[in-house]
């Protein structure tokens, strides 16, 4: 296989103590056989951990998504969201919270969007808005409608290429991987428009004191 699995053996060993990787088959005392399916799996630990930034805790949460059996894809993708709002932490009874929640659940339902208000990107998104707040940044907030717009499409991009997997395992490994690479993904994309966008503008913009 093109994946050399044995130059993984101490990274393996760790992976399978803490729950991410099966384990392979004795076929000696003191040997070890893996099979493609180990391979596979070590490659997206791998992508999840370097690429998407997972801690590996985080990827244990989203691993043990990937094998459960019981869940529809909408139920999936809900895990998959709990399992990644792990990442942040959680602010609470901010001086500002009340209002940043108005202004999360007003944009709602502007975009008529149907979302469970416990969602953990609910969360996230309001945590976001008292920061921008407090930072004085409520120009970045006052675009929320525009950032929604865009967001949408790419929506409908990731829920699209969920819909063509053939099995529930495909289409929720496809979950993870839109969510978690694809965000490193738009994160280059967007800094790559920003110099593309920013320099006929910007470039010709002298400073000024403020």
């Amino acid at each position: 296989m093109a994946f050399n699995i044995c130059c993984w053996t101490s990274r393996i060993k760790y992976y399978q103590r803490e729950g991410l990787l099966p384990p392979g088959v004795h076929t000696h005392p003191n040997q070890v056989d893996y099979d493609d399916g180990h391979a596979d799996r070590l490659r997206l630990i791998r992508a999840l951990i370097d690429i998407g930034g997972m801690s590996v805790s985080a990827t244990a949460d989203l691993l043990a998504v990937l094998d459960a059996t019981s869940r529809n894809a909408w139920q999936s993708l809900g895990e998959v969201q709990h399992a990644l709002a792990n990442r942040r932490k959680t602010r609470r009874d901010e001086p500002d919270e009340d209002n940043a929640r108005r202004i999360v659940d007003a944009l709602l339902e502007r975009r008529g969007w149907a979302v469970d208000d416990r969602s953990p990107a609910h969360r996230v998104l309001v945590d976001t808005c008292i920061t921008l707040r407090q930072l004085g940044h409520d120009d970045v907030i006052s675009a929320l409608d525009d950032y929604a717009e865009a967001t949408e499409a790419i929506a409908t991009i990731d829920t699209n290429l969920v819909k063509s997997k053939s099995s529930m395992s495909s289409m929720t490994e496809t979950m993870i991987i839109a969510t978690t690479l694809g965000d490193t993904m738009l994160s280059a994309l967007r800094q790559l428009a920003q110099e593309h966008v920013s320099r006929p503008i910007l470039s010709q913009l002298k400073p000024r004191d403020d």
